[in-house]
């Protein structure tokens, strides 16, 4: 299995995408291409993930530990069908995008009605 793409949290390889610390206590969770639905990027402000270390607000978003989220302003979320969506920082967004649209086939989309984190 070859790497694409990797930083502290996020690594993309041959067949999926793997988050660390997704999980209590650091479990990494693991999403094969072929199971993404859709992928939306967003801006993030204070009210829209970027003060989310790690978890959910609301618990309709899930996002993994990364305590350098505040410093960033692009997120993604990924949808792969689940009732709790994947808030996913990656610290190169734009390379993160070209990979996942070539990996799974579906197309970035944009969002602005991501809501409160």
């Amino acid at each position: 299995m070859r790497t694409l793409y990797k930083d502290r949290y996020v690594e993309l390889s041959d067949d999926q995408l793997s988050i660390r610390a997704y999980y209590f206590p650091w479990g990494t969770k693991h999403i094969p291409y072929s199971s993404i639905r859709s992928i939306s990027r967003f801006e993030m402000t204070a009210l829209r993930g970027k003060l989310r270390i790690w978890g959910s607000g609301t618990l309709t978003y899930w996002a993994n530990l990364d305590p350098g989220r505040p410093k960033k302003d692009v997120g993604f979320v990924i949808d792969t069908g689940r009732r709790v969506k994947t808030l996913l920082t990656p610290d190169d967004a734009d390379a993160v995008a070209e990979l996942l649209t070539q990996r799974s086939g579906v197309e970035v989309g944009t969002s602005d009605s991501f809501p409160f984190v």
